[in-house]
């Protein structure tokens, strides 16, 4: 299992993070390009145009890269780093990852509510099991990671009800597909920037196995 929650395939194409020199496939790392004004940006679709930047999606691999001045190795020129890179980033990954919910909702691959998402476990219909790091522990330890799936447990409840067009969620579900591998892809990029020095994540929870 990768970084960014994939099975490694032959297929997949592998780059290098400037920082710990270690090679993985994309979707455990971050890549960024030399904008305007040679300004580094963060390409977090990986379809930006240019020689692209990578960076192992950890909080301190991007501290190390910024306080360092490794961007301007890896473009091998001057380049200039905007402020907050690190905050901007995480911004940006919450948003894809909510996003990616939200197309799961959309195409009803994604649901809330803890009678809804009890229904689904019951089911086996479930691939991905997310609950808000600030909801009841005692209602949250009542469902059951799915057999062989994700659990995703660092987002906040208002987080989960932005990409479910709601103040909050507490539990929700995401079926089997596309979709949910998306999802658990994006969410182990956010939850490695997510992490504070020594391992621990800066929500209390991360994504686990069945």
């Amino acid at each position: 299992m990768t970084r960014g929650g994939r099975d490694k395939t032959r297929d997949e194409p592998e780059r290098r993070c400037i920082v710990t020199g270690e090679t993985g496939p994309r979707q455990g790392l971050v890549r960024f390009v030399v904008g305007p004004e040679d300004t580094i940006f963060p390409d977090l679709a990986n379809k930006l145009p240019g020689r692209g930047i990578y960076v192992s999606a950890t909080r301190g691999a991007l501290e190390k890269a910024v306080a360092k001045r490794m961007f301007s190795k890896g473009a091998k020129r001057q380049v200039r780093i905007p402020d907050g890179l690190v905050d901007l980033v995480e911004a940006g990954l919450l948003k894809r990852l909510q996003d990616a919910i939200a197309i799961a909702r959309k195409a009803g691959r994604a649901i809330a509510g803890y009678e809804k998402v009890k229904i689904m476990l019951d089911r086996g219909e479930a691939q991905v099991l997310l609950q808000a790091t600030d909801g009841s522990e005692r209602g949250k330890g009542k469902l059951s990671t799915p057999e062989g799936g994700k659990w995703i447990g660092f987002l906040t409840a208002d987080e989960l009800g932005q990409a479910f067009g709601r103040d909050r969620v507490i539990h929700a579900a995401v079926a089997s597909g596309t979709l949910a591998r998306r999802i658990v892809e994006e969410a182990a990029r956010l939850q490695g920037i997510r992490q504070v020095d020594g391992g621990t994540p800066a929500a209390k929870k991360d994504i686990g196995n069945a």
